[in-house]
């Protein structure tokens, strides 16, 4: 396995990779049709294996303090994407794409790296088990058409229906939000000190 930053001529093996590592995943439907670009300066590192991205890593980070991480003092970096695929899990590259990501973080004289994840458990033990504290979260909710979205979600455009909305909620009724809605999920905010 080779671990080198990402290249333009990746993109479409990196968008397949970031596609199926997400279906058995809460991020099942969040599917992206091009790697995004960043803002800020960032550390893109792919993992290959017989010329085939099998894992990747996208950090955006901070040249000044809370421009791109919620949380923390000092510099940080955000981690947007960390994804192996299915087929080549429980080998260590999710591990090795941080490691790499650390020793740049570190030589870059990034303090932390900050990642928000939902609570598929495995993932968030992942997230434990490679020395990430969380840090605080909210819900991501789904609302469907019919009971959901009645009295909930209104529009004053003249021929608009919404069928179904995401949104954040960040209040103290957690139960009453789990209760009304279907589909919602705990979005936990990690962070990890690079000492």
């Amino acid at each position: 396995m080779e671990i080198r930053n990402y290249m333009k001529e990746d993109e479409i093996g990196w968008v397949r990779c970031r596609i199926l590592s997400f279906l058995d995943t809460a991020y099942f439907d969040n599917v992206l049709k091009e790697k995004e670009s960043y803002d800020n300066p960032s550390i893109e590192l792919v993992a290959v294996i017989d010329n085939k991205i099998v894992g990747l890593l996208d950090i955006e980070y901070e040249t000044e303090e809370r421009t791109v991480c919620s949380r923390g003092k000092g510099l940080g970096g955000m981690m947007w994407h960390i994804a192996v695929h299915p087929d080549f899990r429980r080998r260590g590259i999710g591990k090795s794409l941080l490691l790499e990501a650390e020793r740049i973080s570190k030589d870059l004289g990034l303090n932390r790296i900050e990642a928000w994840t939902r609570d598929d458990e495995w993932v968030n033990k992942w997230y434990e088990n490679n020395m990430f504290v969380k840090a605080a979260s909210y819900f991501h909710v789904f609302i469907d058409a019919g009971e959901e979205l009645r009295g909930t979600i209104k529009t004053e455009i003249p021929g608009l229906y919404p069928i179904q909305t995401f949104a954040h909620y960040v209040g103290n009724n957690r139960e009453m939000i789990k209760n009304k809605f279907k589909r919602v999920h705990e979005c936990n905010c990690y962070e990890k000190q690079l000492l």
